[in-house]
């Protein structure tokens, strides 16, 4: 990716809203130069979707949830094919209040779901549905919820800190590493560590 357009990416996370022309000031290039940018960017599937990251709990959201899901053991390669497809299948006509559903692994776990809630009995539905699915261990499945009307938040979701992320981790390459004199071989200190 291009410096022009990490640093794109970046402004983009902290607010879309602004213009291709505020846009362009604060990344010193022409407002074309981010026009064909953006459209790049989407192109190619750098860019998914613009947003806006609500207060859910204004909008009438309780909880969140973050439930970890164990497929059973003992499952035979046909068996876990077809459970793969009937994931694939249902989460494009999921419930709305699934925001996340990935594969992934952490102590057994085979995936993850992520789900706002107007309230517990919301939850217990979602979990009630799960159910149907008898290739999923109900009884191992954990999950993590969040009381949206707590008021003690140590960071809400936001996506300005991942953009913070991605433009340290692009001045950490640029930096160039110093060489030793006698040897050409690098020191490990960069120039703003010396």
């Amino acid at each position: 990716m291009k410096s022009v357009e990490l640093r794109l990416m970046a402004e983009l996370m902290k607010d879309s809203r602004r213009s291709d022309r505020q846009l362009a000031k604060v990344i010193g290039v022409s407002q074309p130069t981010i026009s064909r940018t953006i459209a790049k960017l989407k192109r190619d599937g750098y860019i998914k979707e613009f947003t806006v990251i609500p207060d859910y709990e204004k909008l009438g959201y309780q909880l969140a949830a973050f439930t970890l899901v164990k497929m059973k053991s003992g499952l035979s390669k046909e068996e876990l094919q077809k459970a793969r497809e009937i994931g694939l299948r249902d989460m494009r006509h999921a419930p709305s209040e699934i925001v996340l559903f990935e594969r992934g692994l952490d102590e057994g776990y085979s995936a993850i779901l992520v789900s706002f809630h107007k309230d517990y009995t919301n939850y217990y539905k979602l979990k009630e549905r799960m159910r149907q699915y008898p290739f999923l261990d109900l009884a191992a499945t954990k999950s993590f919820i969040i009381d949206l009307t707590d008021k003690v938040h140590y960071r809400y979701l936001t996506f300005s800190t991942l953009a913070s992320n991605l433009l340290e981790a692009e001045e950490k390459i640029k930096q160039p590493t110093i060489r030793h004199p006698r040897t050409a071989k690098p020191t490990g200190f960069s120039k703003s560590n010396s």
